[in-house]
C-alpha cells in the first residue's frame, strides 16, 4: 500500500499515548469543561487521565475485550468522549452514533458493527437500546448497557446495566488487579490499530461503516494543526454530532494532538448562549449553522429601531466592500480604513459578540457548499472563515484554504500530505495518510472506492483553476447532470444561492435531462413567521403559513433574484428555475426525505414526492397531495395539501447583466 506515513513520534502511536504526553506536560491546563444545571465544570489533562483510566479498569472489570466494539449515544459531554478513549486503551474500537437517531437507525448500526458494550447518554438513548434488544429481528449482540445520567434509571434492571459513575469507582477498585493488564493493552496500541469506526450518512442506501486507524487520525491532526497554527492554548466548542467525522477530529484528534480545550455546551438549546460564554478561537460549522445565525441576524434587524437598522445597512456596505481586503491584509484606503473601524465599534464588533465569534482565529465550514453571500457576509466582519473539502473517508481533510487565498467558490489548496488529481469524466480522488483502511465487512465497496495505490473517488466533481491552483466543486458527481439541450445541470449551486434568503430554509432543484429546471422549497418557520407577526398575520400551521399569496410572493421575488445570478454564468445559465412549490411539510430525517446531517435524499424525494415532480412539468396550476409524516412519539400520519405551483421569469446574459448593475 502506497503512502503510509512514518509515526509522527515514535511514543505517539495512538490517542491514549498523546492523553499521556498531554497529561504529563499540560497537567494542570483545562483539558475538558462541560456547563451543567447552567455552571461550567472543568478538568485537566491530568484529571481527565485519572477518569479514563478508572473507566476503561471499569470495562475490563466488566468483560470488555480486543476487538469488541463499543457504541456511544448521547451528546456531546466529556464522559462520552472519555469513553471513546477508554475503549481504545482496552483494545476496543469506539462507535459513536447519531443521537437522535431513531430505534430502527441505531438497530442497523447495533447489529452491523455487533456491539457487546453501549454508553448511553441517558433514559432516552438507554430506552432505545432496549427497543432495539426487544424488536423480533434484532441481534442480541449488546451485553452491557452504561450510562451517563442517572435520572430516571431507578426501576430499570441493573443486571447488565450500570452508571458510568459506578464502572468507574469499580474500576478505581480495580487498578491493582487490572492496572498491569491494562498497561499491557496501551503498550499494544500502534499507528495500524483500529481508532474509531464511524457510519456514513447512508445518503444513498445503508450507511457503511469507515473504519479509521490511529494513523490515519493522528497525523491528519498534526498536519492540519500545523497548517493553521493550532496549539494548546486554543479553545473549541464540542457540540456537532460525535456521530461525525468533524467532531471527532477536531474534538478528539485535533484535541489530544495539540492538547488545547474541548467544551461542552449544556444542550443543542443553549448551544448559542455556550459559544458566547465560551468565546472559541477555532470554531467549525456546517453551512446550515452560519445560515441560521444569519436568519436571526436579519430578523432581529428587521425588528430593530430606524437609527439601528440604519447603521447595520450603511456599515455593512462598507464591511462588504473592505472587510475581506483588510481580512486577507490587501491595502485598503485610509478613508475607508477609518469608516471599517467605526463599523467595528457600532456593528461589527457588537454583533461578533452577539454571536460567540469575537475570539475566533481560525474557522472552517464544510460538509455541503455554502452559499457565497452567507459566506463572505462573515468575512466581512472580520471573521477568519474558512472552506474546507473533505469526507469520512479521509478523515475529514482533503483541502483547505490558506490565509490570504480565501474565496468563497474555491475549497483551497489540497492539505498537507494529501495529494489530490481530477479523472477525465470531472471526478476528484486523493490520496493521503488519512484514507481510511476500509468498510467494515464491506470488501466490495472499500474496492470500489479505494484502489490498490490508494487511491479514493470522492464521487464529486470539480476541476483545478489554473490561475491560482484552487480545486472548485461543481457538485456531487451523481447529480451533476445535463439538460435535454445538452446544458449543464448542478443543483446545489443553484439550491445554494437560494438558501442565502433568511426565508428559505431548504430548495430541492430538479431538471436532470428536462426541458428546464423546476424547484420544490422550504420555508424557514422561524423567519417567516416572525415576518407574519410583525404585519398581525394570523396563520395556524407550518402549511398554513407556507401557503400564504405574500409568501408566495416573497419566494418568486427570491427566486428571480437567484435566476438573474445564476444567469450570469454562462456555464449554468440554463439551471434558472422556471416554476416553483412550496412544500406543505419540512424535509425531515425521521421521515428519511434527509440524512442526519441534513443532506438531501434527491431518490428518495423525487419517488415521495412524484405527484409534485409531475405537475411541475404538466402545466398545472395546483396539485393535492397526501404525504406520510412521522410525528415525535413515532406514530405515523398523513397531512393533506393543495399546493399552487408559480411561474417565474428566467433571463438571458445580457438582462442578467442589466439586473445586477440596478
Amino acid at each position: 500500500m502506497a503512502h503510509l506515513a512514518a509515526p509522527a513520534h515514535a511514543d505517539l502511536q495512538s490517542i491514549p499515548a498523546l492523553l499521556a504526553r498531554n497529561a504529563d506536560r499540560l497537567g494542570n491546563r483545562p483539558a475538558y469543561r462541560e456547563k451543567e444545571f447552567g455552571i461550567w465544570q472543568s478538568w485537566t489533562w491530568h484529571e481527565a487521565a485519572e477518569e479514563i483510566r478508572a473507566l476503561a479498569l471499569g470495562m475490563l472489570v466488566l468483560g470488555l475485550k480486543p476487538g469488541d466494539h463499543v457504541a456511544i449515544i448521547g451528546r456531546n459531554r466529556p464522559a462520552h468522549y472519555w469513553s471513546m478513549v477508554a475503549a481504545q486503551m482496552c483494545g476496543a474500537i469506539p462507535v459513536p452514533l447519531y443521537q437522535d437517531a431513531v430505534a430502527e437507525e441505531m438497530a442497523y448500526v447495533l447489529g452491523h458493527c455487533g456491539a457487546r458494550f453501549v454508553v448511553c447518554g441517558d433514559q432516552e438513548q438507554v430506552d432505545k437500546v432496549l427497543e432495539v434488544q426487544s424488536m423480533p429481528d434484532a441481534p442480541r449482540n449488546v451485553e452491557q448497557v452504561l450510562y451517563t445520567d442517572k435520572r430516571g434509571m431507578r426501576k430499570y434492571d441493573h443486571s447488565h446495566m450500570n452508571a458510568l459513575s459506578d464502572v468507574q469507582a469499580e474500576g478505581r477498585a480495580a487498578e491493582t488487579r487490572l492496572g498491569e493488564e491494562l498497561d499491557r493493552l496501551i503498550a499494544g496500541l500502534d499507528y495500524d490499530s483500529t481508532c474509531v469506526m464511524l457510519y456514513t450518512s447512508g445518503t444513498t442506501g445503508k450507511p457503511k461503516g469507515v473504519v479509521l486507524s490511529n494513523r490515519n487520525i493522528i497525523e491528519t491532526a498534526k498536519n492540519t494543526s500545523e497548517f493553521d497554527g493550532l496549539n494548546h492554548r486554543d479553545e473549541v466548542l464540542a457540540y456537532l454530532p460525535m456521530a461525525w467525522v468533524g467532531d471527532f477530529i477536531f474534538s478528539m484528534g485535533q484535541a489530544m494532538w495539540t492538547g488545547f480545550t474541548v467544551n461542552c455546551p449544556e444542550s443543542a438549546a443553549t448551544m448559542m448562549t455556550d459559544l458566547r460564554e465560551i468565546g472559541p478561537t477555532y470554531f467549525f460549522a456546517p453551512p446550515r449553522v452560519f445560515e441560521g445565525q444569519l436568519t436571526n441576524v436579519m430578523i432581529r434587524m428587521e425588528d430593530s429601531g430606524r437609527v439601528k437598522k440604519w447603521l447595520f445597512d450603511r456599515y455593512m456596505k462598507v464591511a462588504n466592500r473592505v472587510g475581506p481586503k483588510l481580512l486577507d491584509g490587501k491595502s485598503v484606503g485610509f478613508g475607508d480604513r477609518l469608516a471599517y473601524g467605526l463599523g467595528k465599534v457600532f456593528v461589527y464588533g457588537p454583533l461578533k459578540n452577539t454571536l460567540g465569534y469575537s475570539r475566533i482565529r481560525v474557522g472552517y465550514t464544510a460538509g455541503e457548499a455554502i452559499g457565497p453571500e452567507i459566506f463572505d457576509f462573515y468575512r466581512s466582519l472580520g471573521i477568519n472563515l474558512k472552506q474546507l473539502y473533505g469526507q469520512t473517508e479521509a478523515s475529514v481533510f482533503i483541502t483547505q484554504q490558506p490565509d490570504g487565498e480565501v474565496r468563497s467558490d474555491t475549497v483551497g489548496v489540497p492539505s498537507p500530505g494529501v495529494e489530490v488529481k481530477i479523472a477525465e469524466n470531472g471526478e476528484v480522488f486523493y490520496r493521503s495518510p488519512g484514507t481510511f483502511v476500509e468498510y467494515f465487512q464491506n470488501a466490495e465497496s472499500t474496492a470500489s472506492t479505494k484502489d490498490a495505490e490508494g487511491w479514493v473517488a470522492t464521487g464529486d466533481a470539480g476541476f483545478f483553476e489554473e490561475s491560482s491552483g484552487h480545486l472548485r466543486i461543481i457538485d456531487r458527481a451523481k447529480d451533476v447532470g445535463k439538460m435535454a439541450d445538452g446544458s449543464m445541470f448542478a443543483p446545489k449551486y443553484v439550491e445554494n444561492k437560494l438558501k442565502f434568503y433568511p426565508n428559505i430554509l431548504e430548495a430541492v432543484v430538479i431538471g436532470n435531462g428536462r426541458d428546464y429546471c423546476t424547484a420544490m422549497i422550504n420555508i424557514d418557520l422561524n423567519a417567516v413567521g416572525n415576518w407574519a407577526e410583525r404585519n398581525n398575520i394570523a396563520y395556524a400551521s407550518y402549511q398554513e403559513l407556507a401557503g400564504h399569496p405574500q409568501v408566495y410572493a416573497t419566494i418568486k421575488e427570491h427566486v428571480e433574484a437567484v435566476n438573474a445570478s445564476v444567469a450570469e454564468d454562462e456555464m449554468l445559465a440554463g439551471c434558472q428555475i422556471h416554476r416553483f412549490l412550496v412544500l406543505h411539510k419540512e424535509l425531515d430525517p425521521d421521515d428519511g426525505e434527509m440524512t442526519r446531517t441534513r443532506k438531501v435524499r434527491r431518490a428518495v424525494i423525487s419517488d415521495k414526492f412524484g405527484d409534485l415532480v409531475d405537475a411541475l412539468y404538466d402545466g398545472s396550476n395546483s396539485v393535492y397531495t397526501e404525504t406520510e409524516v412521522t410525528y415525535e412519539d413515532g406514530r405515523k400520519g398523513k397531512i393533506k395539501a393543495t399546493l399552487r405551483i408559480e411561474d417565474v421569469q428566467v433571463f438571458g446574459q445580457a438582462q442578467a447583466q442589466k439586473v445586477a448593475a440596478e
